[in-house]
């Protein structure tokens, strides 16, 4: 029985002549500039379709990211509120609830709503929290952040802490006064008075968060209690755990430390509207920027097909050498990857490197413009965050290489359908 004859170096799929064609296919000479030219959009467009994704999934997620460190930070992860009789024991209940394995602390609080006046303006509606002093000093959100002033004898100091933005808005300074104006005051013949007291700016604490920064006021719990007529009470105890998104598991056991009436809430209750909104968002934008790659995909078919019309002549005279119809798709679908791949690569590393650099590029762009870029007025963050996730990057990555190869299918296949004797018919 004959050997069967060998088959030529070079000549399996994807070989080096293959690969040689294609790269032959993709370098322009005079006469393809069109279709040079096309191939280049494709590439731009690919290249910011990915970029752009992955620069907006990361300030996504780097705005949700610092919004949830700011607000668990200041906000307790369980609430527990009294039922059917006031919060007198607040301090036994307390006790009790850290001794739970998992609670890092909690804290009684009592929470008001004031008018807040100062040196100028008409005044800003603020949120009193009366907390005790080294309750306050557990919180490290602000007990890390004081830029002037010292929470040292805060109980003692009859003062408050105020956010930055408050004092800036208010014209005070460390020492000044601060008039609260509550609507719940005293009682008399001719109905509820408003209750008005001055107290001394002990600290000025500065959180990052504008709408933390510009509304919160912390009192000492004894002064609290009677700015709103609650002696002896508090209003609520917030629990800080170690793990926020494990809170199920703690609930009941937190309910039965307390060892009388409550109402149990979590931070995901209190903040659902707000995180499904932002993620309702996220997914929006997802889809919608996808659409950048779709038409940098489309920009590849509309390029290959331009390039398999103009070389049907040597198509037919690769297909008359031997040159087989899986060899000839393999060469256009080389082609077309080729600037899928490549366009991909150079999204992914202008993404990171956007990203990387992502507030200093906001600043340069608002130094440019004489505007203020991502104002903390109504982003609530005082800096663009940016916080890359490895799974959303390669999720980026992958639907840009899929509908990349996706493109070069119809093309490759036109061209390996082509006849040999039809396109050499008038040559």
């Amino acid at each position: 029985m004959a050997k069967a004859a060998a088959k030529p170096a070079g000549a399996g799929p994807f070989s080096a002549f293959e690969r040689m064609v294609a790269w032959r296919y993709l370098r322009s000479r005079r006469k393809e500039t069109v279709i040079s030219v096309i191939a280049s959009i494709s590439f731009v467009g690919i290249m910011l379709g990915v970029a752009t994704l992955i620069i907006v999934m990361a300030v996504m997620n780097g705005f949700r990211a610092e919004l949830l460190s700011r607000i668990l930070g200041i906000n307790g992860h369980v609430i527990v509120q009294p039922v059917d009789m006031p919060l007198e024991d607040y301090d036994a209940v307390a006790g009790r609830i850290n001794g739970v394995a998992g609670v890092k602390y909690a804290i009684p609080l009592i929470d008001g709503q004031v008018l807040a006046q100062g040196e100028v303006g008409a005044g800003n509606g603020a949120l009193v929290r009366g907390i005790r002093g080294q309750d306050l000093g557990k919180i490290s959100l602000v007990a890390n952040n004081i830029k002037e002033g010292s929470l040292v004898g805060f109980d003692d100091s009859e003062g408050v802490a105020i956010g930055s933005r408050m004092a800036d808005n208010l014209g005070l300074t460390l020492g000044d006064t601060i008039t609260l104006i509550s609507p719940e005051g005293d009682i008399t013949p001719m109905g509820t008075t408003p209750r008005m007291k001055g107290y001394k700016v002990a600290a000025i604490f500065e959180v990052g968060m504008s709408e933390y920064d510009a509304s919160i006021v912390y009192m000492p719990l004894s002064e609290a209690q009677l700015f709103f007529n609650m002696e002896k009470r508090a209003q609520t105890i917030e629990v800080f755990v170690d793990n926020p998104d494990a809170i199920d598991a703690l609930k009941p056991t937190i309910e039965d430390a307390a060892q009388r009436p409550v109402f149990v809430s979590d931070w995901r209750q209190r903040n659902q509207t707000f995180f499904s909104a932002l993620q309702v968002e996220r997914n929006v934008m997802f889809m919608i920027l996808t659409l950048i790659v779709l038409v940098a995909a489309l920009n590849i078919i509309s390029g290959l097909v331009m390039l398999v019309k103009d070389k049907g002549r040597d198509i037919a005279i690769l297909r008359t050498m031997g040159a087989t119809r899986g060899a000839v798709m393999r060469i256009f679908v080389m082609t077309g990857a080729a600037i899928g791949v490549t366009g991909t690569i150079a999204g992914v590393v202008l993404g990171i490197v956007v990203c990387l650099n992502v507030e200093s590029i906001r600043q340069f762009f608002s130094w440019l413009s004489g505007t203020v870029l991502f104002n903390p007025e109504l982003y609530f963050l005082s800096k663009l965050p940016a916080k890359m996730d490895f799974n959303e990057t390669a999720s980026v990555v992958a639907m840009a290489l899929v509908l990349s190869f996706l493109a070069t299918v119809f093309p490759a296949w036109r061209a390996a359908k082509l006849d040999p004797v039809e396109a050499l018919r008038y040559e």
